[in-house]
């Protein structure tokens, strides 16, 4: 069993969403967790859409300029906190001194314009997926929801964080786990 209070152990790690949470916004929702200390979690949510906005409008928006062949990719809904604020996350091909944050081999997180000049550039990072918003937990809130059976966790992958297949990635989490959603029963699960 995950001892829970190593908290450095669960960055990186997706949460997966189980049948019957309390809080619509989190429903079938996969998170990969960017942070966690004891005093917060933080994570990006990494199946919603936010609504029609796509990469190439909001870039357009922001008033960065579009050099290279940028992907008509919709722009995800990271959570419900800082709504009004961008996180990336890519590959590790890409870094801003100071700004971004690995999350794990591979992976790295970073929320400055640094990182949208880089993805309208010529020369991108090789994968990169954009949100606005993130999921935020305070003090030992995550450990009781995962207590309260409200989150499955798994290893971080690639193919699941980078993919655009939105609406399979939750079955596609459960899958990787080695669980059938079908045989999982509603609960009470709390909420995030």
């Amino acid at each position: 069993m995950m001892e829970l209070q190593e908290t450095e152990g669960l960055i990186g790690k997706l949460l997966i969403a189980m049948p019957g949470i309390d809080d619509e916004r989190f429903e079938k929702s996969v998170i990969l967790l960017c942070a966690h200390t004891e005093e917060h979690a933080m994570g990006i949510v990494l199946n919603k859409e936010m609504g029609d906005l796509r990469l190439p409008d909001l870039l357009d928006q922001l008033n960065v300029p579009i050099i290279g062949l940028l992907p008509d990719e919709p722009v995800l809904h990271g959570g419900p906190v800082g709504q009004d604020r961008g996180f990336v996350i890519h590959s590790e091909d890409f870094e801003s001194a100071g700004a971004t944050v690995n999350i794990t081999d591979g992976l790295r997180l970073t929320a400055t314009k640094e990182i949208l000049n880089a993805i309208a550039s010529a020369d991108p990072p090789n994968r990169s997926r954009l949100a606005l918003g993130y999921s935020g937990w305070g003090p030992n809130q995550l450990e009781a929801e995962l207590k309260q059976n409200v989150w499955l966790v798994a290893d971080a992958d690639e193919d699941i964080i980078f993919d655009t297949d939105f609406d399979e990635k939750w079955a596609r989490a459960m899958k990787k786990l080695g669980v059938s959603p079908s045989q999982l029963q509603p609960g009470t699960a709390g909420s995030a």
